[in-house]
C-alpha cells in the first residue's frame, strides 16, 4: 500500500496512473516490475561506498592501514581502504572484495559499523558510505599488495591528516573495537599463534591507550577461559621465562562480566 511520501501519479507509455488505485500483487510481473521502475525513477539516486578502517598490531602499537587516494576530489590525500559497491554485490562482499585486493587476506575478522550519510560528505557526489572494522596480523598479510596501492601503515596515535569525515569514521572505528576488546578477548586476529600475557596486556594497552594492572589483567583474561598456556617459555621476558599461550580452538568461553569496562 502506498503512503503519502510516494507520488500519487506516474506516467508509463504516456498514460498518467494513480499508484493509489491499483494492486500490485494482481499484476502481471513485467507490468508490475516496468511500473516500479517508473516509480522509482522520480527519486534521487546515490552512490553506495564501503569504508574499511583495518586495524593492525606491531611493535608495540595499534596501526591502520591508510593509502593516498588516486583520484579526484582529494587525490593523493591520505585515506582509509574503500571503494564502491557494484551492482552485483551486497557491503560485505565489497568489504571483503576491498580487503583480498589490499592485503591479499580472507575470511578476517570484519564487523560492520555505521553507515555515514551527509549530503555533503563527499564533495564529489552523493555517496553513502557503510563502515566495516577488519583486524588483521600484519605480519601474514600481502605486503607487495600493499607497495603497489601506496598504502602505509600508520600508529593510531599518529595519524595524518584524512579527507572528508575519514577521521570521525576512524574514531567510530577505534570505539568499536574498544567495544568488543572489553566484551571478548581481542587477540587472535592480531597477534602470533604464541604470545605471551604481557604480549596480550601490551595489546590491550594499545587498544585503550591506557595501562592495565599486571595482575589484575592476568587473572581476568585466564578466567575468561579460552586461553590455553603451552610448555613453552619466552625467555627475553624475565629470567623465569614466561609461558606462551594461544586460543583454544573452537572455545569462545563463557564471560559474566566484561573484560574491561567500557567507556
Amino acid at each position: 500500500m502506498y503512503n503519502s511520501l510516494y507520488p500519487k501519479l506516474i506516467q508509463v507509455n504516456n498514460t498518467f496512473i494513480n499508484l493509489h488505485q491499483i494492486n500490485m500483487d494482481k499484476m502481471e510481473g513485467e507490468n508490475a516490475i516496468r511500473m516500479l521502475s517508473e516509480l522509482y525513477k522520480q527519486y534521487p539516486k546515490h552512490y553506495i561506498a564501503v569504508d574499511c578502517s583495518i586495524f593492525g598490531y606491531e611493535d608495540g602499537e595499534l596501526k591502520l592501514l591508510l593509502y593516498p587516494r588516486g583520484f579526484e576530489p582529494a587525490q593523493g590525500k591520505w585515506s582509509l581502504m574503500g571503494g564502491f559497491v557494484q551492482e552485483d554485490e551486497s557491503v560485505e562482499e565489497a568489504a571483503g572484495r576491498v580487503l583480498l585486493q589490499t592485503t591479499g587476506l580472507k575470511d578476517i575478522f570484519l564487523e560492520q559499523g555505521k553507515a555515514f550519510s551527509k549530503p555533503d560528505r563527499d564533495p564529489g557526489a552523493r555517496v553513502i558510505s557503510m563502515t566495516f572494522v577488519a583486524l588483521i596480523r600484519i605480519d601474514i598479510h600481502d605486503k607487495d599488495l600493499v607497495r603497489e596501492s601506496g598504502a602505509h601503515w600508520w600508529p593510531v596515535t599518529k595519524l595524518p591528516a584524512l579527507i572528508f569525515d575519514h577521521e570521525e569514521i576512524v574514531k567510530n572505528s577505534l570505539d568499536l573495537l574498544q567495544q568488543e576488546a572489553s566484551i571478548d578477548l581481542i587477540g587472535k586476529d592480531l597477534l602470533p599463534e604464541m604470545f605471551t600475557l604481557m604480549q596480550l596486556r601490551s595489546l590491550y594497552e594499545a587498544i585503550f591507550q591506557k595501562s592495565f594492572d599486571p595482575g589484575n589483567f592476568r587473572k581476568k583474561v585466564l578466567s575468561v577461559g579460552i586461553l590455553e598456556r603451552l610448555n613453552v617459555k619466552n625467555t627475553k621476558e624475565s629470567k623465569k621465562g614466561a609461558f606462551y599461550y594461544q586460543f583454544k580452538s573452537g572455545d569462545s568461553g563463557l564471560r559474566s562480566e566484561r573484560i574491561v569496562k567500557f567507556p
